[in-house]
Parts: C-alpha cells; sequence; structure tokens
C-alpha cells in the first residue's frame, strides 16, 4: 500500500491534500499546505452552526477561545515532531507513548471513530447539498440519499481494493472548489453586511430573555455550544507539522503553521460574524446544511446558493475516497504496531488494508442506516465524531506538558524553549480539558457507548503481545468506561437523552 496517509495525522475531511513530490518546500508551500489542511466542508455550515446556540459576542469570545487553544495545540504537534521524530504513527502515538498502552489504545480507537463518523456527517452533507438541485434527496438522510451514500461508500471500496488511492488532480479540484465560493462569499457579505443588524442582535442580548438573550441561555453555556463546532473545523490541525521535514528551513514549519492558522481562522471568523450581519440569529439558526447557501442565497438570489451548494459537493464529494482509504488507514496502522490486533494489518495482493478497510466500510454503513433515525444527521454526527477525538488531542498536551516537566529531550542551554514549552504543553491540555467540559454530559455518554468495545479489541491485542490486558488503574478506568456506557444504554431506553 502506498504511504500517501500512512502514519501521518489526520487532515480536515474535506482536503486531505497530497504528499508533495521529493524536495524542499519554502515557506509560501508550506503555508498552502497549512491552510489545505485546515480549510474543509465544516466551514459551508458555519453560520447556522454558530447561531444556533449562540449570540454575537458568544461567537466572538468562542473563536478568541478556540483560537488561543488550537494554535497552541498546533505548537504542541510542532514541537514534537521535532523533539520525537520516531514516533510517527499519528496523534495517538504520542499518547502512548506519554501515558501507557491503554491510553494509548483509546487515543487511537477515539481517533478512528472521528475519522469514520465524519465521513458519515459528510455523506450527509453532500446529499442535503445535492437536494438543491433535485429536492428528492431532502436532508441528506432520507431512504432515497442514504441509498446513493451507500452506493458511493462501496463504489469506492471496491476502487481501493484494486489499489486505487487518490490522484493529485482531485486534490487541486476540491481545493479550488471550495476557497472560490469561500471567498465569493466573504467579499458578497462585506459589501451586503449591515452594521445595524449586527449592532441589534448585541443590544438585544439579556433584553428580558436571561443573560443571554433569545432564549439561548447564559453567556457560558452560548459559549460552550460554539466549542464542539469550532473543533470540528479544525480537526487537522495535527496535520500542520506533518511536512517538517521536507522543510527549506525549519524555522518556516513554525512561521507557516502561524500564519496558515491565523488565515483559516479569519475565514472561519468572517464566516459565521458577516452573517450575523446579513440575517438574525433564528433565521440563520434555521438554514438547512450548508447554511452559506441559504445566506448568500438571500442576498444575491439563487446563482449564490447554487454556487455554495456546488463547492460543497466537489469538494466534500471528491474527497470521500481520500477519507474512505484515511478511515482504514488507521486501524491497519495501529494493528501493525500492535496496538490493534494483527488482523487489521492485512493486506491484499495490491498492498491495500483489506480487513482494516471491510471492518471501517462495514461501520460506515451500520451509522449511514442510523442517519435516517436522526432529526439532525450532519449536526449530531460531527458532534460525536469531535467527541470521539478528545483523547489524542488531550493526551498530546499532555504528553508536552509531561517533557517540558520532566526536561526529557531538552539540552543544556535550552531553558528558555523548556519554559516556552511548558506553556505551550499546560494551555494545550487546559483546552483539550475544557472541550471535554464543553463537549456535554450527553454527548460524553454517548461516546462511551462508542468506546466500550475497544475494550474487547484491546485486550486481543495485548493476548497477541504476550501482555496482561487489565491490570491498576488500566482496570478501573476499563470499568468506569463500562459503568458510563451502562448509564449511557439506561438513559436512551428510558427516554432521558435521545442517541440521534
Amino acid at each position: 500500500m502506498a504511504d500517501t496517509f500512512a502514519h501521518q495525522p489526520a487532515v480536515d475531511r474535506a482536503s486531505a491534500p497530497a504528499r508533495p513530490e521529493a524536495g524542499k518546500l519554502t515557506l509560501l508551500p508550506l503555508i498552502a499546505l497549512v491552510v489545505g489542511s485546515m480549510i474543509g466542508g465544516g466551514v459551508f455550515n458555519l453560520p447556522s452552526d454558530m447561531s444556533r446556540g449562540a449570540s454575537p459576542l458568544a461567537i466572538v469570545l468562542g473563536w478568541v477561545i478556540t483560537g488561543i487553544g488550537m494554535l497552541m495545540l498546533a505548537f504542541v504537534y510542532q514541537g514534537l515532531s521535532l523533539r520525537k521524530p520516531n514516533l510517527d504513527n499519528g496523534p495517538y502515538a504520542y499518547a502512548k507513548a506519554g501515558f501507557g498502552d491503554f491510553v494509548g489504545f483509546n487515543s487511537a480507537w477515539g481517533y478512528w471513530i472521528s475519522a469514520f463518523l465524519g465521513n458519515v456527517a459528510y455523506a450527509v452533507a453532500i446529499f442535503s447539498a445535492l437536494s438543491y438541485f433535485a429536492p428528492i434527496f431532502g436532508d441528506g438522510n432520507n431512504v432515497i440519499s442514504i441509498v446513493g451514500a451507500s452506493l458511493a461508500l462501496w463504489g469506492i471500496h471496491g476502487l481501493i481494493l484494486k489499489g486505487v488511492k487518490e490522484a493529485a488532480f482531485v486534490n487541486a479540484i476540491t481545493t479550488v472548489a471550495k476557497l472560490v465560493p469561500i471567498l465569493v462569499f466573504i467579499m458578497v457579505a462585506i459589501v451586503a453586511f449591515n452594521f445595524d443588524l449586527f449592532l441589534a442582535a448585541f443590544r438585544n442580548m439579556g433584553a428580558g430573555m436571561g443573560e443571554g438573550g433569545a432564549g439561548l441561555g447564559s453567556l457560558l453555556d452560548q459559549v460552550k455550544s460554539t466549542m464542539l463546532v469550532t473543533l470540528w473545523v479544525f480537526i487537522g490541525i495535527e496535520g500542520a507539522s506533518v511536512y517538517s521535514a521536507r522543510a527549506a528551513k525549519r524555522s518556516d514549519v513554525g512561521r507557516a503553521t502561524v500564519i496558515g492558522f491565523t488565515g483559516a481562522l479569519a475565514i472561519y471568523v468572517l464566516v459565521s460574524l458577516l452573517s450575523v450581519g446579513i440575517m438574525s440569529q433564528p433565521e440563520l439558526a434555521g438554514q438547512k446544511v450548508p447554511s452559506m447557501a441559504g445566506v448568500l442565497e438571500y442576498v444575491v438570489g439563487p446563482w449564490g446558493a447554487g454556487l455554495i451548494n456546488l463547492g460543497l459537493i466537489i469538494s466534500v464529494g471528491g474527497a470521500f475516497l481520500s477519507w474512505t482509504l484515511l478511515s482504514a488507514e488507521i486501524p491497519y496502522t495501529c494493528g501493525k504496531d500492535g496496538t490493534f490486533p494483527r488482523w487489521f494489518s492485512a493486506e491484499n495482493s495490491r498492498g491495500t488494508p483489506v480487513n482494516s478497510l471491510w471492518v471501517t466500510n462495514l461501520c460506515v454503513q451500520a451509522f449511514l442506516v442510523l442517519t435516517y433515525f436522526s432529526k439532525d444527521a450532519y449536526n449530531f454526527f460531527y458532534f460525536i465524531a469531535s467527541v470521539a477525538i478528545l483523547p489524542p488531542y488531550v493526551f498530546s498536551g499532555g504528553y508536552a506538558l509531561k517533557l517540558a516537566l520532566t526536561g526529557e529531550t531538552y539540552k543544556g542551554g535550552e531553558e528558555g524553549h523548556r519554559r516556552r514549552d511548558l506553556i505551550v504543553g499546560l494551555v494545550a491540555t487546559l483546552y483539550g480539558l475544557w472541550l471535554v467540559y464543553a463537549a456535554g454530559l450527553q454527548y460524553l455518554l454517548m461516546a462511551t457507548l462508542l468506546f466500550a468495545p475497544g475494550l474487547v479489541i484491546y485486550a486481543i491485542a495485548c493476548r497477541e503481545r504476550g501482555a496482561r490486558p487489565y491490570a491498576g488503574i488500566d482496570l478501573l478506568f476499563a470499568l468506569g468506561m463500562l459503568a458510563l456506557a451502562g448509564l449511557s444504554a439506561y438513559l436512551i431506553a428510558t427516554g432521558v437523552i435521545s442517541p440521534l
């Protein structure tokens, strides 16, 4: 199997840029890689996702918190790639090195869940966008949409089994397809921006509806409601340091990270805040996926909605091959290094991870069927995908903090670097823990239902290595996970929480 995605952290689902040809990369190509790895399909639904539970002030605060936290996480991956170059199996490798096999396994398991559930969310987004041109697809999760998504999934499955990986021209098309409509949207929104409407949204806060106004709850609740949204659009921040070994100058990696991250953040902030100056909060919250289309249509008419929907279809649809491959690559890589059972590392004659691919796509298929029962399938599945990826993010920050505290890998004369990395690791870890809190009890409990089956997979992998599966604190964590999964199942069965 070609190593296009092998042993690399994931990048944003709607981009997955191709690995560059041999040669050194200067600053501008590095910036392009950073931007391309972060800006993906999630940006197309930001107007409604951010406004659904937050006022403009809460949106601003949410982006400030996310900007600081994600930048620190970017620095974490940049630093760890330099200090631990031997750990090249993705973010879960840092969790495993820093906190043991069990933590490493659960980070890998969550990483995999996030990857394939993200594909489920994007399948819904694609067919929701197609409904603009063919209303038969509805909200992207009716029967005809599920059948269409399933046909696409298994068609791609067949191509991958034959050894078809990805092509550079597909990535070039999807990059242009997503950036052109986004930039058009921003330019039109700037011209159409109604400052009075924007200010009115601030003035209306707290006007007879509690601290948040408009029935949105307290300001803290509103900020929390934006966290999984902002996390979703930045999933792939770990991909910023993937190409550090190919940089002409190592210093360019850090500069490209900051510049590229700042550019992506600016686009996200503009898309979400400019929309508030065009439509009211209830109007934005009620837009269907992709909500950017509804906002642009409100300003310029049907051609605006057509442009955005077409951009989303090409961008996310063109990346579906890459992300189906990537989702299968995670358990395959884990099977090779012993984190998952060796069965997952099996390849066919064309080098395709056949067992991993089958398991992954069967899981995608199962959840595609479940989208039919969801009232808001896109948001539900990307919320769960965002929660699932929290373990590798939290423990990556924790590992950077641990290295800085112990002084491991730091030589004499590096005290300044060590103090800086101590702050970076601490802020990144605290940000990760804040995300866990902001995710909310309902989504955390439902996520345990997906993590609990992994306990059996972990036990099998340990037996193959001749290691005892659960001992000491690992046993306590495993029992705690089972208890939470049981509680979640009970709450779902009694109707206290809704799984979909």
